[in-house]
């Protein structure tokens, strides 16, 4: 097969040669790798990469990726970064509104009917810039002689790879995780290793998020091995009885293997001290499920998020251990119960905020150390949940949440909202995806890739279907399928409101953005048929955040009222160095030279994007204790 640019026009093309979405569980090859969390199997790409930049597909490096190509003129590139911080392309921020108004007019494809594909709208645009990244490396040895996957933990947007000149595969979800095959491509020595971005693609259309539009290899890059008996997915199910006192432990393991299947997997269940509570072997096979029974079980929750830890230990024919795979296990159980939403039989409050992955040096790119200090900030300030507005985050986030005790909205890398609200106005005539057959399987697949890769972690309650993308059969097929693939969560979807006709087939609870207190109290004296949560609320920008206290009576009056998460976290601004003084300074939307912008609109944070705290934080704190 070969890289088809015609691929950037259509919705129906999205995933080429990438491995199916599983669990992030990390493979090791001994148990003490598995306690230092260090695994000889897996080796970075982060670091230095070859780039060459285009302004256009016409303009792009044909070619690039061929060993014999002249790569000499092509400057140094730190992944994970974005292209534009990098000093390259246009950095602009958009909150509603597409990048290229104002410069196109453009409908997404089939949305004008089914006979319209628009062919050539991004394969051609004279604005769709092209990175080219080019990585030579060599195997560790821990890998050799081994099957060897490639992860993308983010590219914005659409990605083709290629290795040793071989065409891999093709990718366009930003914020999910994309995963290759490399072994068939794979060569003794160096290997050369070359992606191509492009900015835009279909897939444009449907990450309109409230945010600076960048592009580039923005998160972590890897090589996986997958040793000769491989555990390719897990899924655990870690429920309650109705006494709240036992535990149902549920695990499901995908085994795959090199050539035969053959060999044992032990699992063990141990307590936040190595204690172990539960154990079996049993012979491999391509499907293995595992249940027990844990008695006098310790419960997760946010002021005592204790972790279980279960432990897979794959063993060949000769009994040698070929890989070890930990998993934190939290037991817990979220349910409607006579309409109110309740964690482990109990009334749950969210005290959240939504939170934009943000770094004012480094953009979405952000490390360890701001996710730290995230969350130190939340425990300070008595924030117990988070919205992953509106995308999957890095997953070390979902980890340490699980650690922390902090409830998470899991939301898909969806908004489309410039298709149906135009200058404040709702007006779906083009919307995307809506009901439109063609744009179903993209959604679906993001819905799933989200689903694969967090579902075992405790910290997640609700499954979020996107944001701002107003209605449809397509939005009510992603409900359906976290109902089919998890009935253990809720679900959460806002836009319904927008198209009333689907009320009764998406979302588990009524959700709102900036619905006034009086309006609450209406919904919630009329018989409500849900529990409320107010998904986006008080919206922190400027002087704001004033009149905390009329939501915050609606708690003590009504028990359907369950919080909500506050617009939001972190405002989105980048340290440049002032033209005039010489000295840095923050700057927002439109600071750029970026038309269309939607300016100081960036910056709606709890923290300025240097995470120092505004006043307003002092009023989260104070509320939010009310009911921590």
């Amino acid at each position: 097969m070969k890289a088809d640019l015609t691929w950037l026009d259509d919705p129906q093309t999205f995933r080429i040669n990438q491995l199916p979405a599983h669990s992030d569980h990390r493979g090791y090859a001994s148990v003490e790798e598995a306690t230092a969390q260090h695994s000889s199997l897996v080796q970075s790409l982060d670091g230095t990469w070859q780039f060459a930049f285009a302004p256009d597909p016409v303009h792009r490096f044909e070619g690039f990726y061929q060993p014999d190509y002249d790569r000499s003129a092509f400057d140094r590139l730190t992944v994970p970064g974005h292209i534009e911080l990098a000093g390259y392309g246009q950095i602009q921020y958009i909150n509603t509104a597409y990048p290229w108004e104002g410069h196109h007019y453009r409908r997404p494809a089939y949305s004008m009917g089914a006979d319209q594909p628009e062919k050539g709208m991004f394969s051609t645009d004279p604005q769709n810039t092209v990175g080219a990244y080019v990585k030579h490396f060599t195997l560790n040895p821990a890998l050799a002689n081994q099957r060897v996957s490639i992860e993308f933990d983010g590219v914005e947007q659409a990605m083709f790879l290629w290795l040793n000149g071989q065409f891999v595969g093709y990718a366009e979800d930003s914020f999910s995780r994309s995963e290759f095959d490399l072994t068939p491509y794979l060569q003794a020595g160096q290997n050369l290793l070359a992606v191509e971005v492009f900015k835009h693609s279909t897939a444009a259309f449907l990450e309109d998020q409230d945010m600076f539009r960048f592009s580039g290899i923005f998160r972590s890059v890897r090589l996986v091995a997958k040793p000769e008996l491989h555990v390719e997915d897990l899924t655990i199910r870690a429920g309650l009885d109705d006494a709240f006192q036992t535990g149902d432990l549920k695990v499901r393991l995908q085994l795959t293997a090199a050539s035969q299947l053959s060999g044992t997997a032990t699992a063990q269940l141990l307590t936040a001290d190595g204690q172990e509570v539960w154990a079996t072997e049993q012979p491999a096979a391509s499907t293995l499920d595992l249940a027990a029974a844990i008695d006098h079980v310790h419960l997760w929750d946010h002021h005592d998020p204790y972790l279980y830890q279960l432990r897979i230990t794959l063993k060949d024919v000769a009994g040698q251990v070929v890989e070890v795979v930990p998993y934190p296990v939290g037991f817990r159980r979220i349910e409607l119960k006579d309409k109110v939403m309740c964690l482990n039989g109990q009334r749950l409050i969210l005290n959240g905020v939504n939170r934009h992955e943000w770094d004012a040096h480094r953009g979405r790119a952000v490390t360890m150390a701001d996710m730290t200090q995230d969350l130190q900030t939340f425990h300070d300030n008595h924030i117990n949940a988070v919205r992953t507005c509106h995308y999957p985050d890095q997953d070390a986030w979902y980890y340490l949440c699980d650690q922390q005790g902090i409830y998470m909205m899991a939301e898909n890398n969806l908004e489309t909202h410039g298709t149906w609200q135009k200058m404040g106005a709702v007006e779906p005539s083009y919307n995307v995806p809506g009901s439109l057959p063609q744009w179903q399987l993209a959604v679906l697949d993001r819905a799933k890739s989200n689903y694969e890769m967090f579902k075992n972690h405790p910290a997640v309650l609700f499954w979020s279907l996107g944001n701002e993308s107003y209605a449809g059969d397509n939005i009510a097929a992603m409900d359906a399928f976290y109902h089919h693939a998890d009935p253990t969560r809720l679900t959460h979807y806002e836009g319904v409101c927008r198209n009333r006709v689907y009320e009764d087939r998406i979302s588990d609870m009524e959700s709102m953005m900036y619905d006034p207190p009086r309006a609450i109290e209406d919904y919630l004296k009329n018989d409500p048929q849900k529990p409320f949560v107010n998904c986006e609320y008080m919206h922190d920008m400027g002087n704001s955040l004033g009149g905390m206290a009329s939501y915050d009576a609606l708690i003590d009056q009504y028990p359907m009222y369950q919080g909500g998460f506050i617009w939001d976290f972190i405002d989105q601004a980048l340290w440049v160095k002032d033209e005039v003084t010489g000295q840095p300074v923050l700057r927002y939307g439109g600071d750029f030279d970026d038309r269309h912008s939607d300016y100081e609109f960036s910056g709606d944070g709890l923290l300025f994007a240097d995470r120092t705290p505004k006043p307003a934080l002092q009023e989260v704190d104070y509320y939010y204790g009310q009911h921590d």
